[in-house]
């Protein structure tokens, strides 16, 4: 009797009819594609190319347009409606709130992007610049500072307003895409065939993502603990970081977002505060900041020009901005259901405005400051000769400066520890804020009331994990990448009928007169 009690809550945990199809298929593809992955990985880029190519214009208005709705629905008669009972408190702090959605949507990617990415832009600058040159620098880390901007921010967060609404004003119990298009497909549509395979496509995307993400959110930490204890880098210590990385992010996710999932982001704030802090006084501190001011002014004055950039007059080549920029918007886009699932789900008190912008703004104001300090970093002992970083760069993967840009200070041992821990927290956030996600888009609790199940949690952890390591070892991984990728292009379009749907929902409820603060 009590094992039939406990089969059917296993049961009631998940809903297999969009879980199951989605792992297969996460399955059917990663096994063909891993056992022949040179051929396959050739294949995808050239689909992947040939749709930058024809479609680089349409993801350059894409973003450009999200940031025009965020900041329509931010400063019209919807900003104003409350995504929860008017009357109760927001569920966070604004500090708590900020650092939860700075650590999701960043992550560990920002101290790759921060440290070496303007060394792709200072060998293959836009614009004419001349490589290495002080101009090609500049461009170098505007660029770091672009990637982390507005455009990419308003991706993830836009189509928030309509997942938020359903859960915390509409009381629907299921936190899906499909629920949230309701009001435009009707029952038949979302109850039927249509929006199971809304919902399979969103899990797709994301086991892939996320998968993505921890086989190349680990060689962040590899590189460093190698030059560190002085190893070789091998799967074997991949294996070592990965399971302790699962064992962080399982913990947190457990222990949900008030115990886990908030401590952890506030706390990483202060620690990356920390080491930037570190790194101007026991770096070039004066030299980071002026090159700071120069960047950002350089970034402000050309931000137009980098906003509709597509090297349409080069015709046969192109620069690494503009090929690179669209594969960023692309990858973004197959995130973006997952950070508005998550950002909705804790928004619960907070305003449309409110949401919005604090979704534009800390985490911009955050990448900027990192990118400021840890490329600044890079660029002075570039150009003092200390690290011959753009030597190290030309021809291998920019991870291997990292350490050795790094070991260029004193107490660089220390220096190296608070960069891994930094890095490991960050990617734990984004984590077990994803195996959250998931846990609840696939859970049948009624969202709107209750959390995701621990074990259901433990159980996305679990499988996310063993997809990341299988694929490792067997070399998977870039296919999956360009995959995920392209998995962006249909979500484009769900996302502007979640936005178009938030639109209508709060039409017809007359949400910015009933459901506003007094």
């Amino acid at each position: 009797m009590i094992l039939k009690q406990s089969s059917s809550r296993g049961r009631r945990l998940i809903d297999y009819r969009i879980f199951l199809p989605s792992l297969l298929i996460i399955i059917a593809i990663s096994i063909p594609f891993s056992i022949y992955e040179s051929e396959s990985l050739n294949l995808l880029n050239t689909i992947f190319d040939k749709i930058v190519d024809v479609f680089s214009w349409g993801y350059i208005w894409y973003a450009l347009i999200l940031v025009a709705a965020g900041l329509y629905f931010s400063f019209s008669k919807y900003g104003k409606v409350v995504l929860g009972n008017p009357n109760e408190k927001p569920r966070f702090t604004m500090f708590e709130y900020a650092s939860i959605l700075i650590a999701m949507g960043v992550g560990s990617t920002i101290m790759r992007t921060g440290m070496v990415q303007w060394t792709q832009v200072a060998l293959d600058p836009p614009f004419g610049a001349r490589p290495e040159s002080q101009e090609a620098l500049l461009w170098g880390n505007a660029y770091s500072m672009f990637l982390w901007s507005f455009q990419v921010f308003a991706i993830f967060v836009m189509a928030a307003p309509a997942m938020a609404y359903i859960i915390h004003v509409k009381k629907r119990p299921l936190m899906r895409i499909s629920e949230a298009c309701r009001c435009i497909f009707g029952d038949k549509f979302t109850d039927g065939i249509g929006g199971k395979v809304l919902d399979i496509l969103f899990l797709v995307s994301i086991l892939s993502g996320a998968a993505v993400t921890l086989g190349l959110g680990t060689p962040i930490i590899t590189y460093n603990v190698s030059a560190l204890l002085n190893i070789e880098v091998t799967f074997g210590l991949t294996m070592i970081i990965t399971i302790i990385w699962v064992f962080l992010f399982s913990v947190s996710a457990y222990l949900g977002i008030e115990k886990g999932i908030k401590r952890l982001s506030t706390f990483n704030m202060y620690v990356a505060g920390g080491l930037a802090i570190f790194i101007l006084v026991a770096g070039p501190g004066i030299f980071i900041l002026d090159y700071f001011t120069d960047t950002v002014g350089h970034l402000l004055q050309h931000y137009l020009q980098l906003s509709f950039y597509t090297d349409s007059l080069a015709m046969e080549t192109t620069t690494h901005v503009q090929s690179h920029m669209i594969f960023w918007f692309a990858y973004s886009a197959t995130w973006a259901m997952l950070h508005s699932i998550f950002a909705a789900k804790i928004s619960k008190g907070r305003t449309v405005k409110e949401m919005i912008l604090t979704y534009l703004l800390a985490p911009t104001m955050l990448s900027w400051i990192a990118t400021g300090v840890l490329g600044g970093f890079g660029v002075e002992r570039y150009l003092t000769g200390k690290v011959p970083v753009l030597d190290i760069v030309e021809g291998n993967d920019p991870m291997n400066a990292i350490p050795e840009i790094l070991l260029s200070l004193p107490w660089a041992s220390i220096a190296i520890i608070a960069f891994v821990f930094v890095s490991m927290i960050f990617l734990t956030t984004t984590l077990d804020s994803t195996t959250y996600t998931i846990a609840a888009y696939t859970s049948k609790r009624d969202m709107s009331k209750q959390e995701p199940s621990r074990k259901l949690r433990i159980i996305v952890a679990a499988i996310i994990t063993t997809l990341a390591l299988i694929l490792m070892q067997i070399g998977g991984l870039a296919p999956l990448e360009v995959i995920s990728g392209l998995m962006g292009i249909p979500i484009i379009a769900i996302q502007f009928l979640t936005i178009y749907a938030a639109k209508k929902m709060m039409d017809e409820d007359k949400a910015w007169v009933y459901n506003v603060r007094e």
